[in-house]
């Protein structure tokens, strides 16, 4: 029996990738409690030790350096090596999937809808391991079956009793690297995205870039018919997405970020990264969207905060700078060149902003601010 021990380990060593020395100590440190039960020995202090010799399997028991009578522990040794054999191997399992699935955050997993609870959607990882979508992490598009095989994005691994692999279908990095997937002049880095912004289930916007002159960043992404952008939009269940060419000119991003609607002027204010807008009324809706939608994923783009006015509204905002007490034309120009041009703007402004402009001393800063801030809530 005591060979047999040996073939048994050096085989699960083989299979499993367990090393049979690991499995030695384990099956060596369980006959210490086997030992002191077949000895009778009550002493909690007293020093057992147990040694398996690694070529022939003989076991040897030693309380102290006095040997002890061993029979009965081969039988022991047999069963206990199975137990440990068990544990390991499960040991050894999860610690594969822990290590394989942590190298993978970041990236697109597929999978296979095996069951729905409380917490959310379970994916069967092609049989490795099992996935869950929070409920947080889905999009308000998805709607799944049983057996539907399906795209996530890897967010996080917990190392908890056993790996927990944490997906999702709501984040903007899974649009992100589904274009990666879909578009091979992005993932061979000759078009990049440069940024992203996302409503899930509605819409999202990404700005892409070309290294190559030659290269069509919008319509590499397109794809001949549209082909390459409606993969993802199929993935993403019908989700609108908008791709708009990126420009280090934040005014020509800003525009190609609000299009379809035609932008009239841009006043940059860079010191704030605000920036004011002025599109012609027809335009005003759609520059701004469904419930701000559109001019919203602008500014988390172009990461400028966007005040979008069509001419006749500046000229009632900039009519409303007027009304401010001790206010003349030449401090309305002054705050004009600061980027202060509607009433918005300056109720938004800090009393540290104002006192930048010369002659203006913090008491009147602030009763400016506390003014515009009335107006506003008027209008």
């Amino acid at each position: 029996m005591n060979k047999e021990l040996i073939a048994i380990l050096e085989q699960m060593e083989r299979e499993k990738g367990i090393s049979k020395e690991t499995l030695l100590e384990a099956v060596e440190q369980a006959l210490v409690v086997a030992a002191r039960k077949i000895a009778k020995i009550t002493n909690p202090d007293a020093q057992i030790n147990v040694e398996i010799d690694r070529k022939t399997g003989v076991i040897k028991a030693f309380v102290g350096d006095q040997e002890m009578i061993s029979e009965g522990l081969s039988r022991i040794a047999a069963q206990t090596a199975r137990q440990i054999i068990i544990q390991k191997i499960r040991e050894a399992e999860k610690e594969v999937v822990f290590t394989d699935f942590s190298e993978k955050i970041g990236k697109i997993l597929s999978g296979a809808v095996y069951r729905f609870d409380k917490k959310g959607v379970v994916l069967d990882l092609l049989g490795k391991a099992e996935a869950i979508i929070p409920r947080d992490q889905l999009s308000p598009l998805d709607n799944f079956k049983i057996g539907e095989r399906i795209r996530v994005y890897c967010l996080e691994v917990r190392k908890d009793r056993s790996p927990q692999i944490i997906v999702s279908r709501r984040a903007a990095a899974f649009v992100k690297k589904l274009f990666e997937l879909e578009v091979p002049e992005i993932y061979e880095g000759v078009v990049e995205i440069k940024s992203i912004a996302r409503d899930p289930g509605d819409r999202t916007k990404i700005a892409v870039y070309s290294k190559d002159e030659k290269v069509d960043s919008v319509g590499s992404c397109v794809g001949m018919r549209g082909t390459r952008v409606k993969s993802v939009v199929n993935e993403l269940r019908g989700e609108k997405i908008d791709i708009v060419r990126w420009n280090s000119d934040p005014v020509e991003f800003i525009k190609s970020a609000l299009s379809p609607a035609k932008v009239r002027s841009i006043n940059l204010d860079k010191t704030h990264k605000r920036a004011l807008v002025v599109v012609n009324a027809d335009d005003l809706s759609i520059a701004i969207g469904k419930h701000g939608q559109n001019v919203r994923l602008a500014s988390r783009l172009t990461e400028w905060e966007l005040d979008v006015r069509s001419p006749e509204g500046l000229k009632e905002e900039q009519a409303g700078l007027k009304k401010l007490e001790g206010v003349g034309d030449k401090f309305l120009d002054l705050l004009k060149d600061k980027g202060f041009m509607t009433l918005k703007s300056l109720a938004g402004a800090s009393v540290e902003d104002l006192i930048k402009i010369k002659g203006l001393g913090s008491k009147k800063a602030e009763s400016i601010i506390n003014q515009a801030r009335k107006l506003m809530e008027k209008q």
